[in-house]
């Protein structure tokens, strides 16, 4: 009755609510369609596409959008109806539209963006002034990622000598659950954001769907309104997600975030040598000028009464020795500055603090604790001092 009913080929639109390769290398899923709200489910259809087919359009379509045939992808379809005895009515596919699912992608990222600049916060965290020295980093990744790896090598063994305090706040970075695992890490740094200069969330490449975790209002919104600059590199060089756009720093890779850091890092060490040198060259010139103006006094004094030829020398030497002992202060007045610098820098090192005998304390969920009235009765604690962790738990 189909066969003999309906046209050979439909185009279709809907989403994958579910998409799987099975044995044999064919494809097997279930398409639906909502209503105009994105909520309710007005219809459901399963799918199939055979492997020899399979192969050619998951190619291509892979090749021109970046995305493969998975679950939540909206999409639009060439399909044949078919129906079988056992299981029954099936859409089965013949070619994807692949210019439906680029539009796709960048109408929602359009929407995501406009979304940010009508709430007025999409420059929020680009606005923030960068500090001048990024010393301590808080880092959004995964824990056993590559990308995360080359970003830790790439900072300890730069060719400076730089020094880099940097701790990793945990995310899941791929599959599910990314949205909610990288705002709870952001959420984990703000509590603290006075302990760190800025956050760098890194992820490694890896196929192009995997990013559009990060295509996510309420993700890039988080973003946006950190209290300190964030620095993003996810992906490779040709990849593009809603979180570059309202980040502080924009970079492409992991690799690409250490090597912005060393710079700064650079950046900081050369203005030190140039003032260094500048108050160097200073205190030379004015020692030059004044041994000048020692010596034409010495020559018009000459024939002078010895008398006052004694007193003139000796009103030099004062002014001699006291350029000198300016130009000493000076020197010693600029080191001291610059000690104070390091000292600051230094003390800011939560690790030295907790040397000093501070200590810091969370509960089992890794919340800092800031007051006893956040304690129950029973709860395990976790304390961190400067040689390790105590684990505790509340009697009283």
């Amino acid at each position: 009755m189909l066969e003999s009913s309906i046209d050979e080929e439909y185009w279709v639109e809907g989403e994958f609510a579910d998409a799987s390769v099975g044995f044999g290398g064919h494809f097997y899923g279930e398409m639906v369609q909502k209503d105009e709200q994105g909520r309710n489910i007005v219809a459901r259809a399963r799918v199939t596409c055979w492997a020899r087919n399979y192969n050619i359009i998951s190619l291509r379509f892979q090749k021109e959008t970046g995305e493969t045939l998975r679950r939540g992808l909206h999409v639009k379809l060439l399909v044949k109806v078919t129906f079988h005895e056992q299981y029954g009515y099936a859409l089965n596919i013949l070619d994807v539209d692949s210019s439906f699912t680029l539009g796709d992608m960048a109408r929602r990222r359009k929407e995501i963006l406009a979304q940010l600049q009508q709430d007025g916060i999409i420059n929020d965290n680009k606005e923030l002034p960068l500090p001048s020295l990024l010393k301590h980093i808080a880092v959004v990744s995964s824990a056993g990622a590559a990308g995360y790896g080359d970003f830790c090598d790439q900072l300890e063994q730069n060719d400076y000598g730089l020094f880099f305090h940097h701790h990793l706040f945990p995310a899941v970075m791929q599959g599910t659950n990314v949205e909610e695992s990288v705002m709870t890490a952001l959420a984990a740094i703000a509590d603290e954001a006075d302990c760190w200069d800025c956050v760098v969330i890194i992820r490694g490449g890896g196929a192009t769907g995997d990013l559009s975790d990060f295509d996510s209002y309420p993700l890039a919104a988080a973003v946006a309104q950190m209290p300190i600059p964030v620095i993003v590199g996810i992906g490779h060089e040709r990849d593009e997600t809603v979180l570059d756009f309202v980040a502080h720093v924009r970079v492409k890779t992991p690799t690409a975030a250490a090597a912005f850091l060393i710079d700064n890092g650079v950046q900081q060490l050369s203005r030190l040598d140039d003032i260094q040198n500048r108050m160097i060259q200073g205190v030379s010139l004015l020692c030059e000028r004044q041994q000048r103006y020692i010596e034409q006094l010495t020559v018009r004094l000459t024939s002078a009464p010895s008398k006052l030829l004694l007193t003139e020398q000796h009103h030099l030497e004062i002014l001699q020795n006291r350029h000198m002992q300016a130009a000493r202060f000076m020197l010693q007045n600029a080191k001291l500055q610059l000690q104070n610098l390091e000292t600051r820098y230094v003390a800011l090192d939560p690790v030295l603090q907790l040397k000093r005998g501070f200590s810091l304390t969370y509960t089992a969920d890794g919340q800092l604790l800031r007051s006893t009235k956040d304690l129950h009765y029973g709860e395990p604690l976790i304390t961190r001092l400067a040689d390790g962790t105590v684990k505790s738990e509340v009697t009283q």
